[in-house]
């Protein structure tokens, strides 16, 4: 499959990320935006990684060139798992204290 279909979807899932995380008011639904933006990288770092190895095997077959990025998805999961542990205690702490997941009601908790 060629790279340009990948980087098309990547393109497709992060435009609708960011259009979530601009538009929404529920934070629950931002989070899962913000999710969305990070799968998106995810998954073209795996794609420019596959190719990048792929072309590296072509010379030499025991090459190891174009793995560095398959780990970089890995940390980049783990970060998105602390990310949403931290950012679902926050909800769940301001819905008990306001009964609301409304982000534009954090703008009134300054006062």
């Amino acid at each position: 499959m060629p790279i340009q279909y990948y980087i098309y979807l990547c393109l497709a899932l992060f435009s609708i990320g960011i259009v979530g995380v601009l538009t929404r008011r529920n934070a629950i639904i931002v989070f899962m935006c913000i999710e969305l933006m990070l799968n998106a990288v995810n998954l073209l770092l795996v794609a420019f990684s596959k190719v990048h190895n792929t072309a590296a095997l072509a010379g030499d077959k025991t090459s190891m060139i174009g793995i560095e990025a398959q780990l970089f998805v890995f940390f980049i999961m783990v970060v998105a798992a602390a990310e949403v542990s931290v950012g679902l205690a926050i909800i769940v702490m301001m819905y008990r204290n306001v009964h609301s997941v409304d982000i534009n009601f954090l703008n009134r908790l300054k006062n």
